[in-house]
């Protein structure tokens, strides 16, 4: 099979790959963690070397196995006629980073982002918190106009996994972050589980606002 027909028609041999995350794109509404065609998942095959990710521009409402995009590690499209979403060298760097994550959940979902925007960490402040993990959740210092100019999406992947290594953190304990000025990433064995990790951060995020707003310093 010729290249140009598996980047078009597909083989058949990512189907698997591509329904994960289907499935896992079509929960990030479903849960309230986007509106329009914000955020995006993906799911990855360490086999393969390759991972499938909602393509760029389409609305959840339209999303079918046709709008998952297949790409390797090396940022190359490998099944799929439509452009990866922005996000993809984020995802990219990320499972180049970290060994067992199969699945990576971006969102612009409100409480969580509005954190990233605030540029803070969310504190530990309860047994809700506490049953994710007993550490705050990470925000990372905000990119520096160098890897913006060099290239954003790359940077912000490359900027987590940074922050975590500096940290001392294990992402397989802490699958959850904020990327200051920008929103929440989260990840998991699965795309499946990183959407519910989103939706687990999120509502971290909200109910952390609601204590903040009842006492100011807990």
């Amino acid at each position: 099979m010729s290249e140009t027909t598996t980047r078009r028609g597909g083989s058949g041999r990512f189907d698997a790959l591509k329904t994960e995350a289907l499935a896992a794109n079509l929960e990030i509404p479903r849960l309230g963690l986007a509106i329009l065609t914000w955020g995006n998942a993906s799911s990855f095959d360490p086999e393969l070397g390759v991972f499938a990710i909602k393509s760029s521009g389409v609305e959840y409402a339209e999303l079918g196995l046709e709008d998952m995009v297949v790409v390797d590690l090396e940022g190359r499209v490998v099944e799929g006629s439509r452009r990866p979403s922005s996000d993809t060298k984020t995802h990219l760097a990320l499972y180049r980073a970290w060994k067992g994550v199969r699945g990576i959940c971006h969102t612009h979902s409100a409480h969580a982002t509005a954190w990233a925007q605030a540029r803070r960490d969310i504190p530990c402040l309860g047994t809700t918190h506490a049953d994710q993990s007993t550490l705050p959740v990470p925000c990372t210092a905000m990119i520096s106009a160098e890897e913006v100019e060099r290239d954003y999406e790359l940077s912000t992947g490359e900027l987590i996994a940074r922050t975590f290594a500096e940290r001392g953190l294990d992402p397989a304990h802490d699958p959850m972050v904020l990327v200051a000025g920008h929103g929440p990433f989260a990840w998991g064995g699965s795309a499946m589980a990183a959407v519910r990790n989103a939706a687990a951060l999120e509502e971290l995020a909200r109910m952390a606002i609601l204590t903040m707003a009842i006492v100011p310093d807990p």
